[in-house]
This record gives structure tokens, C-alpha cells and sequence, in this order.
């Protein structure tokens, strides 16, 4: 049996007569940069995260880099991250002559340990608070600690730009004094958030795009002339900008496949529910295999809803390099998200020493892999992985 990691093919089979009419619709109008289908999508990814405005741009990265240079973040400064993500979350920075201060990551979540982000500010006042942003990512789409990132950003007077990549659509619990809770969607949990649509996550285009959704007025006025190089109004520039437009093309695109998001969310969900079962029935959770933990899933209301959007369904285990390899002969597609930590890149300067040790990211870069997860997966084909992972690990090393 073949189970690819991904498979766009029975999602663009539905939405096939939608999305080319919506391509036709652009086509005809030959109004392709900006316009009314990319305004009309930024209200709509505004209004699902909840917050008051919505600048397309164009990719995860350029949204970043957009956030960063809109706090005038720039040479020395130094932005708190995490260590395990994706290159983007560093390579913004280091563009913007700026440093990554990295501590290490939680090892339930994957996501930035707030204690250890508390104490590298308390460090940073005493010499001289060149911290100049916090940057949590939301790793394979499950929020970071959002409530004590927002408590750090209000004590250290430090913005927090969300890296959203990954999450969009999944809902974070703050709770309130009186103990309720009120769960919010990511995006919406700090200064602003940054979405990417790259094909593979659970919105994507058909190529690149990206969304910094905020309900920070003056922020969204500088991001959103300087997608078109800075200029305000058209050609004349106080600051200096970049091509970061996202296309009316992908704009379309994306709206129609936003009507359906929530549903591949909820099959996202029964997906790693299935695998749940299916790894307890083969008696191997935890023994060997460490399954993805749901670290909300305790809080009041959470059945409710999507504290993990499973952009990524990651296992930990032992002998992963043989394990991939042994999946991939047998057709089962399964990845590494990520191989080697930030910290530890070759293209780092020297200014950021890669000496520096991060224990639980360095082990989960080790022994991280992420099984097939996307919304039209089979029980059949979910069932054949897990059985296929307990003959790997059955026949011995």
C-alpha cells in the first residue's frame, strides 16, 4: 500500500470548478496585484482570527520580515526564539542585521519554554535590553504559552510577533482571573501573527503566500506599505520596503478553500485520534514510540475547540533514521521537520555562537519524525503505517 506524506490530489478533485472559476474570475479581470480579491481575503482571515485587520503579503517568510522591520528591528538588536523551527524564524532576523537569542523548547510541545524565555529577559535588563522582540513559533499546530509570553510582554514592555506558519486555526486558552477561560485563535495572541500558505499547510495556495493578521491599527500601517517597498502613497517611500504582495491569484484561491478549513481541521483531528488508537492496540506507545502530546487538552472547554490543528502529526522514537527509511521502502511517505537546530547551522555567524547546547531540542531534532497526517488519509492507510512501524521495531536492531 502507498501513503504519501501529503496529498493535495482528492482536495483539488472538490474544489476543482470553485477554484477555477475564481482563477477565471482574476484572469478576466486583469487586475493581478492587490485589488479587490486580495482586500476581501484579508477581511475574511481577519475576521476567523479575530482580529481587526488582515495585510496579504507575500509568504510566511515575507511576513516575518515585514513584522520585524515595522518595529525597526535592525543591527545588534537581539529577538528571543526558539531554537527548533523552521530556517525562516532565524533567517529574517540575521537579514535584518539583528541576533537570535535562542532558549531551549518545551519538551511536550515542541514550542519556546516561557521559563527559560523569563529568564534570558530578567539577564537581558541587567545588560542593557537590547531584546527587542519575543518571536514563539507555533510548532506543527499547536500554540506556545501564549499567556505567559503575553504576561512577559507586558512586564518587559517587549512586543510579541507571533510565527504562525503552522497554526492557523488553532485556538489557545487564556484564563482569566475568575478562572474561565477564553480560548483565542492564533494570530490573535500578540502584537500581530504571521500566517503561511505554502501548499503543504492546512491552508495553502497553489504556490506562496502569506498573511500578518493584527488588531493594531498604527502597526497595520506601516506593514502594509512596505509590501509595496515602503511607498506612501505611490512612489514616495519614508521607509525602506520589499516586494512582499501577496497575488490576487492566490487570494482567490485561498478563499475557496477557506469555506472548507475547518472541516479539514476536524479530519486532521480524527486522523491522529485513529493513529492514537491504532499505536495503543500495537502496544507501542511509549514503548518505544512517544506520541505528539495535546498539551491543552485539559483545560475547560477544549473538546470544544482546536487547541491542535495537526499541521504535522510528529512521533518520537528511537532508531528514527532506520525507521524513515524503513518506511519509505515501503511506500510510506514520513518526514523530518527538522534535522538539524537552528543554533547548530552552518550559516550562522560567528556573532551567535554554535557552541551553545539546547538538550531537548537537539533530542527532538534526533528523534522527531512526522507520519502522513492530511485530511483524506484512510483508516486503512493509517492502520498499515502503525503496523508497519511495530514490524520495524519487532525485528529487532
Amino acid at each position: 500500500m502507498k501513503v504519501p506524506l501529503l496529498d493535495l490530489q482528492p482536495q483539488l478533485e472538490q474544489l476543482r470548478p470553485r477554484m477555477l472559476a475564481a482563477l477565471t474570475r482574476v484572469l478576466d479581470s486583469t487586475g493581478y496585484i492587490l485589488g479587490p480579491e486580495v482586500s476581501a481575503f484579508e477581511e475574511r482571515i481577519a475576521a476567523y482570527c479575530g482580529t481587526s485587520f488582515g495585510v496579504g503579503l507575500s509568504s510566511g517568510t515575507d511576513a516575518l520580515l515585514a513584522a520585524l522591520m515595522s518595529l525597526d528591528i535592525g543591527r545588534d538588536d537581539l529577538v528571543l526564539t526558539t531554537p527548533y523551527s523552521f530556517f525562516a524564524t532565524m533567517g529574517v532576523v540575521l537579514r535584518l542585521g539583528a541576533w537570535p537569542v535562542f532558549v531551549d523548547i518545551d519538551p511536550d510541545s515542541f514550542n519556546m519554554d516561557a521559563a527559560q524565555a523569563e529568564a534570558m529577559l530578567a539577564a537581558d535588563r541587567k545588560n542593557g535590553k537590547k531584546i527587542k522582540a519575543i518571536l514563539p513559533v507555533h510548532l506543527y499546530g499547536q500554540c506556545a504559552d501564549m499567556q505567559r509570553f503575553a504576561a512577559l510582554s507586558a512586564e518587559y514592555g517587549i512586543p510579541v510577533i507571533e510565527d504562525a506558519a503552522q497554526a492557523i486555526g488553532a485556538e489557545y486558552p487564556f484564563v482569566r482571573a475568575d478562572g474561565s477561560v477564553q480560548w483565542q485563535r492564533a494570530g490573535s495572541l500578540g502584537l500581530c501573527g504571521c500566517f503561511s500558505f505554502f501548499p503543504s499547510k492546512n491552508l495553502g495556495g497553489i504556490g506562496d503566500g502569506g498573511m500578518l493578521p493584527t488588531s493594531a491599527s498604527d502597526f497595520a500601517g506601516i506593514v502594509r506599505p512596505l509590501r509595496t517597498h515602503g511607498a506612501e502613497p505611490k512612489y514616495f517611500h519614508q521607509r525602506v520596503g520589499g516586494n512582499f504582495r501577496l497575488d490576487a491569484v492566490q487570494a482567490a484561491v485561498l478563499a475557496v478553500k477557506l469555506d472548507h478549513l475547518d472541516q479539514w481541521h476536524q479530519a486532521r483531528a480524527e486522523n491522529a485520534a485513529k493513529y492514537r488508537q491504532f499505536f495503543a492496540e500495537a502496544g507501542l506507545v511509549n514503548n518505544p514510540v512517544e506520541l505528539p502530546m495535546e498539551v491543552y487538552a485539559g483545560i475547560a472547554g477544549a473538546a470544544e475547540h482546536r487547541h491542535h490543528i495537526y499541521n504535522q502529526f510528529i512521533i518520537r522514537s528511537p532508531r528514527r533514521d532506520e525507521l524513515r527509511q524503513y518506511l519509505q521502502d515501503k511506500q510510506i511517505g514520513c518526514e523530518i521537520y527538522y534535522p538539524l537546530c537552528l543554533h547548530q547551522q552552518e550559516c550562522l555567524p560567528t556573532q551567535v555562537s554554535r557552541n551553545q547546547h539546547f538538550r531537548v531540542a537537539e533530542q527532538a531534532a534526533a528523534t522527531s519524525l512526522a507520519l502522513p497526517i492530511y485530511p483524506d488519509l484512510t483508516v486503512e492507510q493509517i492502520a498499515y503505517v502503525v503496523e508497519t512501524i511495530k514490524d520495524f521495531y519487532s525485528r529487532g536492531s
